[in-house]
């Protein structure tokens, strides 16, 4: 039965160990297909603003290797084109169809790449072209200054993402290591709470056995003290009974031994009676014998099996000590863990409560089909 029992609780301690590895690997693939993710959405995103930042640059070459002296030259020339813009107005110089074409890369880009802030530069460098001054260098000032911008935000998102990732990957470690902690915790407090209870189960039957044991004591006692009376009245009347016959066969013996008797007697009746008692003195002498030695027999079976119940007393009364003891000690060390665990919680609830402020700041929020459908009405 011992060894079923500890097969049965190996066999539960494996089934557990093995479900608490398994929802380990489930975390760290879980870990792992999310920070594949977030690098992934970073690279594109990466990808996205040089393509942003490759279309402004390619914009201002335009712009800066055909405008040549056209800043200084008046608009109404010869320098006439028939190309019409989707406005009506006429392109009417080369420095307005470089303009133009800027202004066709970026509006493309913007829609390529659903910025914005590109449409918002297209719009810019197009009404650049219907105001006064240097057209030029407003488009030109225009496009370096988003160029700028976008490094700065490039460079802002790089750190963001930098940030990012180093507290969300030691945040997830410290949920992990927390998260793992609690549940070894919690299996020391199973397993500490099972043995405590066994082990109080242990001692509420020898305190049983025990008691009964006390109680054949007892028991026994009283029937060895009522025997042992009884042997003595017996033994008494035993004793008495031999010493009467034996001085009656004195008497006997000694009248009829007489030779100067002075009338006839029964001499054949007397030896009769003189043989009749001496059968009863046989009698006497064996029944006192046989009651003495049931005696000695039932007082040594006595002190025998007295002697055992004292051993065992002894034993059962050390291990109540022991079991008790350790009981104790289990139920103060589950106290302790319980209130480590309920720290290591707080811990954990803080870290929790930290990951999700940091998801909220640094994961990618998808566009919701009113948010784009109001971005391409105002592109």
């Amino acid at each position: 039965a011992g060894a079923g029992e500890k097969k049965s609780k190996a066999e539960g301690e494996l089934t557990m160990t093995t479900k608490e590895l398994s929802a380990d690997i489930q975390a760290l693939g879980d870990l792992h297909h999310e920070c594949m993710t977030k690098a992934e959405d970073f690279e594109a995103e990466t990808k996205s603003r040089g393509e942003e930042l490759s279309a402004l640059a390619k914009a201002k070459e335009v712009l800066v290797a055909n405008v040549g002296g056209a800043e200084e030259l008046s608009y109404g020339l010869n320098q006439v084109s028939l190309l019409q813009v989707s406005t009506g107005s006429q392109i009417t110089t080369k420095a307005a169809l470089a303009q133009f074409e800027a202004t066709r890369i970026v509006r493309d880009l913007a829609r390529r790449v659903r910025s914005s802030a590109l449409a918002q530069l297209a719009a810019q460098i197009g009404s650049a072209s219907h105001s006064g001054g240097d057209q030029f260098a407003k488009v030109k000032g225009l496009i370096q200054d988003m160029i700028e911008r976008l490094e700065q935000e490039a460079e802002a998102d790089a750190k963001k993402k930098a940030y990012c990732d180093t507290e969300l990957s030691e945040s997830e470690a410290k949920e992990a290591d927390k998260t793992s902690e609690i549940e070894k915790l919690t299996t020391q407090i199973d397993k500490m709470s099972a043995r405590s209870a066994t082990l109080k189960e242990e001692v509420a039957e020898l305190q049983q056995a025990l008691a009964a044991l006390a109680k054949s004591q007892a028991e026994m006692d009283k029937i060895r003290a009522e025997e042992k009376e009884q042997y003595a009245t017996n033994s008494a009347d035993m004793e008495q009974g031999l010493k009467g016959v034996k001085l009656a066969l004195k008497v006997l013996r000694e009248y009829y031994a007489k030779e100067d008797k002075a009338h006839d007697d029964a001499e054949g009746a007397g030896a009769g009676i003189i043989a009749l008692l001496e059968v009863v003195e046989s009698d006497f002498t064996k029944g006192l014998a046989q009651m003495t030695s049931d005696e000695e027999a039932a007082q040594t079976e006595y002190e025998e099996q007295t002697k055992e119940n004292e051993i065992e007393k002894a034993t059962k009364s050390q291990d109540v000590k022991y079991k008790t003891k350790e009981s104790t000690d289990l139920d103060k060390a589950t106290a302790e863990a319980k209130s480590d665990r309920s720290g290591v919680q707080e811990e954990l609830d803080a870290v929790q409560a930290y990951l999700k402020k940091l998801h909220e700041q640094c994961d990618e929020k998808a566009e919701t089909f009113e948010e784009r459908k109001a971005r391409y009405e105002s592109e």
